[in-house]
């Protein structure tokens, strides 16, 4: 991981939290290599002990958020509530949820009640 060309803008954050070294890694790198964001950052949500991503999608100018962790994590309702609180209340997070075959899935988990489109 440590000779990757992306570990120099994820050091800080692993070396933080090295139980989310791997979610976070993974995510950071699918999202920037093969999605293709733009400004990708890296956020520290101390209140959760993990990372997250920030940056934008191709051809869109809504910055998005997303909150890595790992299949076999619980994660509660507060939890959420927290990681929307650290990044400033957005609309919406995405939860990468990483597995160890190097799947992700992405979830939208929206801020209050949300009608679904139809």
């Amino acid at each position: 991981m440590e000779t990757h060309p992306s570990y120099p803008k994820l050091s800080t954050i692993i070396s933080k939290y090295p139980h989310g070294a791997g979610c976070l890694f993974q995510t950071y790198n699918d999202i920037l290599f093969a999605q293709q964001w733009s400004d990708v950052e890296v956020v520290d949500l101390e209140g959760c002990s993990r990372g997250a991503i920030t940056g934008r999608k191709p051809q869109s100018e809504i910055t998005l958020h997303v909150v890595p962790c790992t299949l076999s994590e619980t994660i509660s309702f507060a939890w959420l509530t927290n990681a929307f609180k650290l990044l400033s209340n957005p609309p919406e997070i995405y939860l990468a949820i990483t597995s160890e075959d190097a799947s992700i899935v992405y979830y939208k988990i929206s801020a209050g009640i949300v009608k679904p489109p139809v």
